[in-house]
């Protein structure tokens, strides 16, 4: 089975889109998938946020935390309806490219949407905040401990040595469903969908766009002061 290929900066934002490291160490080490993809959000996405609702600031004088907000959302809910088949890759290895690629616009636009709040896009905490809006953990303290164990897997580089000598498809069947659950459970369908030929077209917009609106709701819900 062919690996998925990365995706392309063209194919999926303008950031360059997942970075090959973060695709490498997610292979290797699938059950904490989720994780190391926030901590590599936050720390490469988070700097980006900041940086972009500084300077919409600046152009729009006087704008409210919930417009900058609904710009952020609006922009990242279009990049999800057209982020699905950018792997060029088919069955399995394409369809774990394409929700890895949700998830990951999915954890840019909340840390945008924490940015137009006024909330640290780059504080460690939104890597808990992103495992528990995308539904990985269903509090933050189980989210934390998580992160700490990713974090001490990905220092220690040399535990992932025997990932190689794993088979790939049950790598790739694992990984691609911790990252459906990341991206939302109904991308669990659009990944499978994508395996059988012509489904993907079908299902790949509607679930996409369904996920990232539910899942700006949500980050806008914990992120939005209360009235």
């Amino acid at each position: 089975m062919n690996e998925p290929a990365v995706p392309t900066a063209a194919a999926t934002s303008d950031d360059g889109g997942l970075p090959g490291s973060l695709w490498a160490r997610m292979k290797a080490d699938p059950q904490f998938a989720p994780e190391h993809l926030a901590l590599e959000a936050v720390r490469r996405l988070g700097p980006q946020a900041r940086a972009w609702a500084e300077r919409t600031r600046a152009d729009q004088p006087g704008i409210t935390d919930a417009a900058l907000a609904d710009q952020a959302a609006k922009r990242f809910l279009n990049h999800a309806r057209i982020s699905g088949a950018v792997s060029g890759a088919a069955g399995l290895p394409g369809a774990v490219a394409d929700v890895g690629v949700l998830a990951w616009t999915q954890a840019r636009m909340v840390l945008h949407i924490a940015a137009a709040y006024g909330v640290d896009p780059v504080s460690p905490d939104r890597a808990t905040d992103l495992l528990v809006l995308q539904k990985v953990h269903k509090v933050a303290e189980t989210a934390r401990l998580a992160l700490g164990v990713a974090a001490g897997r990905e220092r220690a580089s040399r535990l992932f040595a025997g990932a190689a000598n794993r088979p790939l498809a049950g790598v790739m069947l694992k990984l691609g469903v911790k990252l459906a659950q990341m991206a939302g459970v109904r991308a669990a369908k659009r990944m499978f969908a994508k395996v059988i030929p012509g489904a993907a077209m079908i299902l790949g917009t509607w679930v996409n766009s369904t996920a990232t609106r539910d899942l700006a709701k949500r980050t806008r819900q914990m992120y939005a002061p209360e009235s």
